[in-house]
């Protein structure tokens, strides 16, 4: 079989969107499709949670990148942050009323990842195997 290039239909330019709506755009969906943004977002829909319970309920994430990606959810009106003054201080992390409209999809996307994991994985291992050897 020979490779083969395909003349794609360029599709013409929107006069109602504006290139600075997509950086915008793409700035958020940057946070939002980040891998460990969107496990914190789906434990934090079952209310507040603490650092630590965070850290262990989401395997794999250093502690650092616990921190950056609450302060970046934080940052984007996702989560609140709520310090308690006790010894040693207790810090709760809870979902914003914008971060809990954004849970519903956050959660079907990673439901739809679960459910067709194993497709993906028989596409990824048909296409490894065809560009084997490139």
């Amino acid at each position: 079989m020979r490779p083969e290039h395909k003349k794609v239909p360029v599709l013409p330019p929107r006069s109602d969107l504006d290139i600075g709506d997509c950086r915008g755009v793409a700035s958020i969906l940057a946070r939002v499709g980040d891998k460990w943004s969107v496990f914190v977002i789906m434990l934090l829909g079952d209310g507040p949670r603490r650092f630590n319970e965070i850290k262990r309920m989401v395997g794999g994430i250093s502690q650092r990148m616990l921190t950056l990606t609450l302060r970046g959810l934080e940052r984007d009106g996702l989560v609140t942050r709520t310090v308690f003054p006790t010894i040693p201080p207790r810090v709760d992390y809870e979902l914003t009323d914008l971060g809990r409209a954004l849970c519903k999809p956050v959660v079907a996307l990673g439901s739809w990842a679960f459910e067709h994991q194993t497709e993906i994985q028989s596409a990824r291992a048909r296409f490894d195997g065809r560009n084997e050897g490139r």
